[in-house]
């Protein structure tokens, strides 16, 4: 149960990642989730790095979608790059 949790987080953080940066991207629903929860994940242990988060505790929503938004800004630098 905690992975299909895992997967509607992370498709909520990457749909609004994707609505605050809009954008042509390539890649449907599947990438979009994908980009939520690395988004979630790297927001995580950053998190936890700096002492915001304790061991085992997940990162917040807001900062979910921060991480989100800094994946989003790196893969479409990635794909515009590759597209040239």
């Amino acid at each position: 149960m905690h992975i299909l949790w895992m997967l509607i987080i992370g498709l909520i953080v990457g749909a609004l990642a994707k609505f605050i940066m809009p954008g042509r991207d390539p890649g449907g629903i599947i990438v979009t989730m994908l980009i939520g929860i690395a988004g979630s994940l790297i927001a995580g242990f950053l998190g936890r790095s700096m002492g915001w988060y304790a061991h085992g505790q997940g990162a917040g929503f807001i900062a979910s979608i921060i991480g989100a938004l800094i994946l989003l800004a790196g893969y479409r630098f990635l794909v515009q790059r590759r597209a040239a």
